[in-house]
């Protein structure tokens, strides 16, 4: 734990208190297709952040009266478990969390093919088991995966990444007690080509802190994209394998 007389020591020799250097990501850990009851699903770890997305759909929309007639309707539900953080949260949805949502669904909005499923709805859900900071880039990471496994169509994956100001330096994918005690944080979502779908900014920074902000989260996000890729093409490649010596000889040399 950190005392108050400690709140400013957050580098010592260039690294950040957990041994980072300053652009430099949290572990990240993947598992797809978690939930077998959902049509997608994903568990994501992002240092200590733990989350888990489920995506439902596309599906009837009930209230029938919320139908769009050309187009699905999607609708994502974030929500932390109140055990998920050191002092106990009232459970069901508050004002954050209602925001997070909103903004959640409009960076993932854009490059789903909503229009192919006219009058029916995708549910995500992105549950956060444990929070350690950055929750809502790791849920929007999370859900983007399961999206995918879902077989949902869309554009592109979107990823997403925070930077922030501590001790006057910019950082990369703050963890809690930079994100507490930092003086800016800078989240965004991006597709692979760059297209920005969500940006925002707690605090304060001059025009050229914002941009190096700005190049370090979209850095940030590339990296990630690469997890989430890697990830999806190895689930289905092995799903696509043989499953045994035998099969493999039953095959033609054309076939393989």
């Amino acid at each position: 734990m950190i005392g108050m007389d400690e709140k400013l020591s957050f580098f010592k020799n260039g690294v950040r208190l957990d041994g980072r250097r300053p652009d430099e990501l949290r572990p990240i850990k993947i598992e797809v297709g978690v939930l077998a009851r959902a049509d997608g699903s994903c568990y994501m770890e992002m240092g200590d952040n733990k989350v888990i997305a489920a995506v439902y759909g596309p599906r009837e929309v009930h209230p029938r009266h919320l139908q769009e007639a050309t187009r699905a309707i999607v609708r994502y539900r974030y929500n932390m478990a109140s055990f998920s953080v050191e002092e106990r949260k009232r459970p069901g949805p508050d004002r954050r969390s209602n925001e997070v949502s909103k903004v959640s669904r409009e960076a993932l909005e854009p490059v789903i093919l909503t229009s192919y499923f006219p009058k029916s709805v995708v549910d995500v859900f992105v549950e956060v088991l444990q929070a350690d900071a950055g929750t809502r880039t790791a849920g929007i990471n999370a859900a983007s995966v399961a999206l995918a496994d879902a077989g949902i169509p869309m554009k592109s994956l979107i990823s997403s990444c925070a930077a922030g100001k501590v001790d006057g330096e910019i950082v990369l994918d703050p963890m809690k007690i930079e994100d507490n005690l930092g003086e800016a944080d800078v989240p965004i979502a991006m597709t692979p080509n760059g297209d920005i779908t969500l940006l925002q900014m707690d605090g304060r920074l001059t025009p050229e802190e914002f941009r190096k902000a700005l190049t370090m989260a979209k850095a940030g996000c590339e990296q990630i994209y690469e997890i989430q890729r890697k990830v999806l093409v190895d689930r289905y490649s092995s799903m696509d394998e043989p499953e045994s010596c035998d099969e493999v000889e039953g095959l033609s040399e054309e076939e393989i």
